[in-house]
């Protein structure tokens, strides 16, 4: 374990070295891996155990049921045998029963006659007595109402009648009814003489009424008696007209309901009298009823004694049926058991294979483990940080220690298919997971890694995917990162001790919020994930305890500090953290304490992301039905996995027999019937999806395209920092491209149409917010990236292309034939010479050497025919190869020609900000910022805009202190709509992350709002802002045609007539050339510009200004005042900016040859076709301007051809070397040195060559010798005295270094500084501040080597000749103390030190002419090693001449350098023919520093001629 440790360490460094990423192991990852080892191997070992377990137990269980199979077959043969004799036992009792059973039969048919019989009676009786008391049923309510009209007489009320002397007439008749009824004794039939009728028998009446029981014999009354002569008897009364109860009432009182009931005794006479015949009959039937009855009864004695016997009988029988019944069960349960084992064994017999054969397996597997856990914890605990080829290579470095270590491990190991299930990662990809490799690997390494992760994460592929993921757990009520105000609600509810609901599952966060430690409390004590996102290159020390998880066990719960707070940890808590930093240097603690996972998108990820969108987009129903169909895949995945897991549980849980668990069978069916169904439904889902994936592989050149472009856009924020885009904003470009390009049914012609417009949307998009020098590179890239992906070009000829022969070593490879071949061409043509169809070219060149120098020497070899046959043979990409090969200088303009051809025409063109169409397409939550440079303040093209939309502009420069004056003016501008402008923000980047949240936070502002902002490239800039905003740059174009066009773009028709004076408009462009002329003098770097000043936009506002100032005030008769207007364009507008004094002459120089009443003249031009256009509109101007070459010769500026030799070559050099910088780093071959060894070799070598220390006596008595006074010998002393401290010191880092090397001493960090620097051959920063500059450590210890023999040859053997001026530590000193050397020896003519000045003579000879000192009389020094720049020299003539094509720099002959007195120097100028003074320097940078003196060159031309050239003395030319 601790050998991965160190392979992971050493990988740390060589992933660094190559992908320049820092990854770190620590002691605490070493702990971790141990603490994750065991949990690992105790699961997986538990798991392995359990499987083993369940297999072993599922076929015991499967044994037992081929056992039982033989042990029931032979059990069922018996229970057979028993069988049939039970059937025959059971067949003689049956046939018993079935005799007394008929015997029991008749007798019952004879029961049932007569109880038919009797049952017809009944039934007769019943209809009759239906009839009867229907019929009585009318009587009822009469009868019913008498009865009532009886009760209300009381027995008071007869005795009051009866008492009556003289009743009345209607009572004395009421009662002769009621005696009729009664059927008592009436008087004779008398007539009364009172009323007409019968006399009434009251007397009789008195007699009933004395009767006691008169009432209830009145109740009692048998209403059957009344016979029809009683009723004939009664009608009389009846018809009586007062004969009723209203009139019995009035006259009899309560008596009166006698007569109610004498009327209702004769109304139910009328019914009764035919009810009476049917009760009658009734009576008669219930005799013979009675009979029959009887009759029944002893019928039924006898079937009940017929039953008796049957039941017993049929009980026998019923005892035979169970006993065989019972045999019968028992038999089919049997066979039953039979069928399930049989069923089992059949169900199971794949899964029986399969089980023996895992089983066997698993001993081994149990042997494996422990190599297998250990690849998979070092996987989870190290390769997070890592990319997928660092991955594997620790995988197979690991492989390989524990080969040698013989740590078992399986072979066909898949650690994705150890650590996690197909259906899982189905589920990853649904929630937004890609599904590449490196993307799966992340996915398991958050989920499975012992440290909480924190993932690398600039894209935000991560953070969606954790989102989704946790979608699960129903996203939180409050959304906390907008409404602060409910978190603080929350808080205040919580402290008052209300309930809360816990339904705030998971919580995203930042490390700014104001709330993040409630936040983080909240998750802890409710156990809900919490995600961290944007946290920078540190965290937050709250969050120590968590990471470090030292949690406090507390009861049967755990508690952990959140700073000084104690916060309860609930079960369910995880933590996530992303940050958008595509680069970020973690601390090595960080590292320890999370773990780190790159989590950038990968080229195949995002590839199959943009089909996905441009699939949605051109066949939508077609990704739906995807989609659905991956979710369909995936939960069928799952379920078939829970069938197997549930089977084997079921199988190996069942207790007793298996054959006898009927569920366990209903399972086994269940599972192999769904088993087929998903099985089915998979083989369809896979037919189908190799249809949708037909369909939609014809759009992948789309998304291969789309990821090309990203991933070259991301390439370019390694160019410089600023230049992040993310990836949301790019998808935002890529849905618009589709949707905005031309349409097409034809499925090629639409793919095409996409690929062309999106290709150059991205490109205007990115370019917009490039800086100049990177637009070209991005150009050329993004040429090669395609040609690589369409395989046009090879990889192999790409990484020719970018670096060319730097890798073969010159004496390695085959002699160069000419000399004039330089060194690096021949390595360039050696490595091209290995491609097809180069492989004849070094043979060619030796053949054909003059045809190949002819084409050389041309002014465009890239537009001439090449030797050979190629010109032919090549396209436009393989001539590039060869042009980067011979003419450096010419790669630019060959790479130009192979954009054009590969990308097309619009991409070589130069780009024109149109800041008013980037204003358009921004919004009020959209920042616009725009990166400066040197020259490129966009403030007042940003004003004018503002101005044209009368739009309040409010500009404030950031800086300390500044933020409370923007804050002001923010919240102003969001109100009225006006647009905030701040400056140089890279003074203020704390105020940046405000700015951003409060515009994408506010909920309401004016939606004419914009935020403008200019800053400096600025590591820390935050990347949030660079991911959210539209990004530019304002630098002058390349070129004076692209210069003059942004120029007079600008410029509006009134702007050119202000003025009716005729100098105006030539003026005006003159000082428009002037402007673009001091521009693009930068790019030539010392050539053009000492120092490169920032000429921006306001200078030329100025200028213009002036100028039309100047001719408003004019007098015409004098004209212009041109002594006035090159002093303020020379020395004031443009002068104004420059601090070096050669380049305020340059400036001058350009006023007085461009500006004067010349300039007015037809002939005038500032160079051939660059003259003054006669134009009246701007438009006149501006299709002049477009008549102008795309590509400037040098000359325009004033600069010989060659300069753009220098500016072409370094830029063709400076683009390569950026192109290979942010390559991946090609790792070095196994075997190879270490750096270690490397710079230890190195450091021997140099401790060989590097001369002795100067022993202070020898030089002191050497210098006696000399002459210690001497002004040259002092000189010489000092000299020598700088030179032993560079000698010492050398002499001590290159010690220590080995030592430090070899672990005797500490490796200090200027030791480890030396260490880095010499292995990159650079020179360390320690010799260099005791030395001198140098390009490489080579060159700078060979000038050691070179000054040191002459200070040591100038001791030993005197003063020299000539002096190597170039080897002086302060050559100013050595002309000084010549200076003071002539002026001792002509102390006699009254010579001073202050009237004495330098002057030269550059002689005829070389280096090697000279023999002799100066003369005598004369004195001074002769000086070599000079070397002349933007010039070439004429020795025979001894003058300035024009520089040979091609040649930059040029040997100036040894130069006589003395002194003279002020008083006998005559004016150079006068001297024969004028000369030019040169600046002389010590290195190629020309600064104040590096200046030493001037010397006079003789030359016939205009002297402004070589100031303009930039002509200049280099002591060094490296």
């Amino acid at each position: 374990m601790g050998t991965f440790q160190d392979i992971v360490a050493e990988k740390c460094v060589e992933y660094f070295e190559r992908y320049r990423r820092r990854t770190f192991v620590t002691p605490k990852s070493y702990l971790s891996f141990i603490g994750g080892y065991k949990a690992i191997y105790k699961e997986k070992f538990d798991s392995v155990g359990r499987l083993s377990e369940r297999m072993r137990t599922g076929l015991a269980k499967l044994m037992e049921a081929e056992v039982s199979v033989s042990r029931l077959s032979k059990e069922l043969v018996t229970k057979e045998k028993d069988l049939a004799v039970a059937s025959k036992k059971a067949d003689e009792v049956l046939l018993e029963v079935t005799m007394k059973a008929q015997a029991a039969e008749k007798v019952k048919m004879q029961v049932q006659k007569v109880k038919d019989k009797a049952q017809a009676i009944v039934d007769d009786i019943a209809i009759d007595k239906a009839a009867a008391e229907k019929k009585l049923e009318a009587a009822r309510p009469a009868l019913e109402e008498a009865e009532a009209a009886l009760q209300t007489i009381k027995p008071s009320d007869i005795a009051t009648v009866r008492k009556l002397g003289k009743p009345p007439h209607l009572i004395m008749r009421i009662m002769d009814c009621v005696l009729l009824l009664f059927q008592r004794k009436v008087d004779s039939v008398t007539p009364d003489q009172e009323r007409p009728g019968v006399k009434p028998s009251w007397t009789e009446a008195l007699k009933l009424m004395n009767n006691s029981g008169f009432l209830s014999m009145l109740l009692t009354f048998q209403k059957d008696s009344i016979t029809g002569e009683t009723v004939e008897l009664l009608e009389p009364y009846l018809d009586m007209e007062d004969y009723n109860l209203e009139t019995a009432k009035k006259v009899c009182g309560n008596v009166a309901g006698l007569c109610s009931w004498t009327q209702a005794m004769a109304y139910f006479y009328g019914i009764n009298k035919e009810v009476l015949p049917l009760k009658a009959n009734l009576a008669l039937q219930e005799g013979r009823l009675a009979a029959a009855q009887t009759e029944l009864n002893n019928a039924q004695i006898q079937l009940d004694e017929k039953q008796m016997e049957l039941d017993q009988v049929q009980a026998m029988y019923d005892t035979a049926v169970k006993e065989k019944q019972a045999l019968l069960d028992d038999a089919e349960t049997c066979r039953r058991k039979m069928n399930n084992a049989t069923a089992l064994i059949e169900g199971l017999g794949g899964e029986k294979l399969r089980w023996t054969a895992s089983s066997k397996n698993f001993q081994n597997q149990i042997v494996d483990l422990v190599g297998n856990v250990l690849l998979a914890t070092g996987f989870l605990s190290y390769s997070g940080p890592f990319n997928q080829e660092y991955r594997n290579l620790l995988l197979q470095l690991w492989k390989k220690e524990m080969d040698n270590s013989k740590i078992p491990y399986s072979n066909d190991l898949n650690l994705t298919g150890m650590l996690v299930d197909n259906a899982t990662v189905g589920e990853w990809n649904l929630q937004g997971l890609p599904n590449d490799d490196l993307s799966i690997q992340n996915g398991i390494i958050v989920t499975k890694a012992s440290r909480y992760p924190l993932l690398i994460d600039p894209q935000g592929q991560g953070k969606i995917w954790i989102k989704n993921k946790e979608k699960d757990n129903r996203l939180q009520i409050f959304n906390l990162l907008e409404l602060d105000l409910d978190l603080y609600f929350l808080e205040l509810l919580r402290k008052a001790q209300y309930s809360v609901p816990h339904q705030i599952q998971f919580l995203v966060t930042a490390m700014n919020h104001r709330f993040f430690r409630n936040h983080i409390e909240d998750c802890l004590s409710l156990g809900r994930p919490l995600l961290i996102e944007d946290v920078g290159e540190e965290l937050d020390p709250a969050l120590d305890n968590i990471l470090e998880k030292n949690f406090i066990k507390s009861g049967s719960t755990h508690k952990v500090k959140v700073g000084d707070k104690e916060v309860d940890l609930m079960k369910g808590f995880t933590l996530y953290m992303t940050t958008k930093l595509a680069n970020p240097a973690y601390t090595p603690e960080i590292s320890a304490r999370t773990t780190v996972i790159d989590f950038t998108v990968t080229m195949k990820g995002l590839e199959d992301q943009l089909l996905g969108r441009v699939i949605l987009t051109e066949k939508q129903e077609l990704e739906a039905e995807r989609v659905k169909l991956t979710e369909e895949v995936t939960s069928n995945k799952r379920k078939m996995q829970e069938l197997e897991n549930n089977l084997l549980f079921r199988l190996t849980s069942t207790e007793g027999s298996l054959v006898e668990d009927e569920s366990l069978i209903e399972v086994l069916r269940i599972t192999k019937t769904t088993a087929e169904e998903v099985s089915e439904k998979l083989n369809i889902a896979a037919e189908t999806e190799v249809k949708i994936n037909t369909a939609r592989e014809e759009y992948r050149p789309v998304a291969g395209r789309g990821s090309i472009l990203y991933f070259l856009i991301v390439e370019m924020s390694l160019v410089n920092v600023m230049y992040q885009t993310s990836l949301r904003q790019f998808l935002g470009i890529f849905d618009l491209s589709v949707e905005r390009s031309q349409k097409s049914q034809i499925t090629a012609k639409r793919v095409g149409y996409v690929i062309e417009h999106l290709t150059y949307e991205v490109f205007k998009y990115t370019v917009r917010g490039l800086y100049e020098n990177h637009r070209f590179l991005f150009m050329l890239l993004l040429a090669l990236k395609i040609d690589l992906q369409a395989k046009k070009i090879s990889h192999t000829e790409f990484e020719t292309l970018i670096k060319g022969g730097a890798s073969l070593d010159l004496n390695s490879v085959e002699p160069k034939p000419k000399k004039w071949i330089l060194d690096m061409t021949w390595l360039n043509l050696v490595q091209l010479s290995r491609l097809y169809p180069f492989n004849h070219l070094l043979v060619q060149v030796v053949k054909n050497e003059k045809s190949w120098k002819a084409w050389f020497d041309e002014e465009a070899p890239e537009k001439a025919v090449i030797p050979d046959g190629y010109d032919s043979l090549l396209d436009q990409f393989r001539k590039l190869l060869l042009v980067r090969s011979w003419c450096p200088d010419h790669t630019v303009a060959q790479a130009r020609h192979y954009i054009a051809e590969s990308l097309g025409g619009k991409y070589a063109e130069g780009f024109i900000l149109d800041m008013e169409a980037m204003w358009t397409e921004s919004d009020c939550r959209t920042p616009l910022t725009c990166f400066l440079s040197v020259g490129s303040d966009p403030t007042e093209n940003i004003e004018r805009l503002a101005r044209s939309k009368n739009i309040p502009c409010r500009a404030i420069s950031m800086g300390q202190g500044q933020e409370v004056h923007a804050r002001r003016l923010l919240n102003q501008c969001m109100q009225d709509g006006g647009w905030l402008l701040l400056q140089n923000c890279h003074l203020g980047l704390e105020f940046l992350s405000e700015l951003m949240d409060t515009i994408t936070t506010t909920e309401s502002m004016s939606e004419g709002f914009r935020t403008w902002i200019t800053t400096e490239a600025h590591p820390e800039f935050p990347i949030n802002l660079l991911h959210s905003s539209i990004k530019f740059t304002n630098e002058p174009p390349q070129g004076v045609k692209a210069g003059l066009k942004r120029t007079y773009s600008a410029i509006t028709q009134d702007h050119l007539e202000v003025s009716n004076m005729p100098q105006w408009k030539p003026l005006l462009y003159a000082v428009a050339f002037l402007h673009t002329t001091v521009q693009e003098r930068r790019k030539f770097g010392p050539l053009g510009w000492n120092i490169p000043y920032e000429f921006n936009q306001a200078d030329f506002t100025a200028s213009v200004q002036f100028v039309q100032n100047h001719l408003d005030d004019m007098d015409i008769k004098r004209g212009v005042n041109w002594s006035c207007v090159r002093y303020m364009l020379g020395e004031v507008q443009y002068g104004g900016r420059v601090t070096d004094d050669l380049d305020k002459v340059l400036l001058n120089t350009y006023a007085r040859v461009w500006f004067g009443e010349h300039m007015f003249s037809e002939t005038f031009c500032f160079y051939k076709d660059y003259a003054i256009p006669k134009g009246k509109t701007v438009e006149d101007y501006l299709q002049y301007i477009e008549q102008l070459p795309v590509i400037d010769t040098p000359e325009v500026f004033g600069l010989h051809p060659n300069a753009d030799i220098t500016y072409q070559t370094n830029l063709a050099n400076e683009t390569l070397r950026t192109i290979v910088s942010i390559q991946p780093k090609d790792s070095s071959a196994g075997g190879g040195e270490t750096r270690e060894a490397v710079v230890h070799r190195l450091a021997d070598e140099m401790l060989e060559k590097l001369p002795p220390d100067y022993n202070p006596h020898e030089v002191k008595a050497q210098l006696q010798k000399m002459g210690a006074v001497q002004p040259m010998n002092i000189f010489l002393h000092q000299e020598i005295d700088r030179m032993q401290h560079v000698l010492s010191t050398v002499r001590t880092t290159l010690t220590d270094l080995k030592l430090a090397i070899d672990g005797t001493i500490i490796m200090s960090e200027e030791l480890q500084d030396a260490l880095d620097n010499m292995y990159d051959a650079r020179v360390p920063k320690l010799w260099f501040r005791i030395s001198w500059e140098s390009a490489t450590l080579g060159f700078w210890f060979t000038e050691l080597l070179e000054r040191n023999q002459q200070f040591s040859s100038w001791l030993q053997d005197g003063r020299p000749n000539q002096f190597w001026m170039t080897g002086f530590f302060n050559p100013q000193g050595f002309l000084t103390a010549m200076r003071q050397e002539t002026t001792r020896m002509n102390l006699a003519k009254g010579w001073t030190l202050d009237s004495v000045v330098l002057h030269n003579e550059v002689t005829k000879m070389m280096k090697e002419d000279v023999v002799g000192p100066p003369p005598a009389d004369i004195g001074g020094v002769y000086i070599y090693g000079l070397f002349l720049e933007g010039a070439g020299w004429d020795r025979r003539n001894g003058k300035l001449v024009e520089s040979t094509p091609k040649v930059l720099f040029t040997s100036l002959p040894v130069v006589h350098v003395y002194a003279v007195s002020t008083s006998a120097l005559r004016d150079p100028n006068k001297q024969d023919g004028s000369v030019y003074s040169c600046p002389v320097y010590k290195k190629p940078r020309r600064t104040d520093l590096t200046y030493i003196f001037s010397l006079y060159l003789k030359t016939v031309q205009n002297p402004d001629h070589w100031t303009l050239r930039g002509v200049a003395l280099l002591c060094n030319s490296k």
